[in-house]
């Protein structure tokens, strides 16, 4: 997939959607097939940071005990302290509001047991647990949270879930056609490396804004041709 392609798409997402008040969110969809899902190596679970900010910022939660409480509160919205587990046991309707607020969760290694205990049911079920493979498990002595904190504004989860396609947010139409279409190419270039058959277990590729049409990437350029 070149990048004037993405370009070209970008640019007739652009014509054919109406203007919002609001800046909709750049969707991304890559539909995959020759995939069974039923194998381990075929499943897709992944986190890959963008090169470029996708124009909101993100809301992260954290678990923390005393050690990590300061620094944490200075960098993440919402902090949670071991002490306070007890609040939260069982209350599934503030863990949900919790959940459903937040993109992701850090949790301090030494309570992360704790932590599964008290909102894994939760927060499990809806993928937010927090995820080593993120870098969002860290020891108490780790000496700043600000570099987690910045790369996660950027990260993006991929993953097939139940089926055969990825979906991911990579960016806002405020922002410049060229970023989002370095985003998308990380996105589908990263995703393309995991792939056992590569571009053969790709179907299409498209882009849609939260509430306009889906371009497939690359349709257009042939329509013309």
């Amino acid at each position: 997939m070149e990048k004037q392609q993405v370009l070209n798409t970008i640019k007739e997402l652009r014509e054919k959607s109406s203007k919002k008040k609001f800046s909709q969110s750049v969707d991304l969809l890559i539909n995959l097939q020759n995939l069974d899902l039923k194998k381990p190596e075929h499943k897709v679970d992944l986190y890959l940071q963008l090169p470029h900010s996708r124009g909101k910022k993100l809301k992260i939660g954290a678990f923390v005990d005393s050690q990590l409480a300061q620094k944490a509160r200075s960098v993440f919205d919402t902090v949670i302290t071991k002490e306070d587990f007890p609040k939260w046991n069982g209350n599934k309707k503030e863990q949900k509001k919790l959940a459903g607020s937040h993109d992701y969760f850090v949790s301090q290694v030494e309570i992360m047991a704790q932590v599964a205990a008290a909102f894994g049911k939760v927060l499990g079920a809806r993928g937010k647990m927090p995820n080593p493979k993120a870098g969002c498990v860290v020891p108490g002595s780790i000496p700043s949270l600000e570099p987690l904190a910045a790369k996660l504004q950027n990260t993006v989860r991929l993953q097939t879930k139940n089926e055969t396609s990825v979906k991911a947010s990579i960016g806002i139409e405020s922002m410049k056609d060229d970023d989002l279409a370095e985003n998308i190419l990380a996105v589908y270039n990263t995703l393309l490396s995991k792939l056992p058959q590569e571009k053969n277990n790709i179907k299409y590729v498209a882009i849609k804004l939260t509430m306009g049409p889906m371009i497939k990437i690359g349709e257009a350029v042939k329509i013309k041709k």
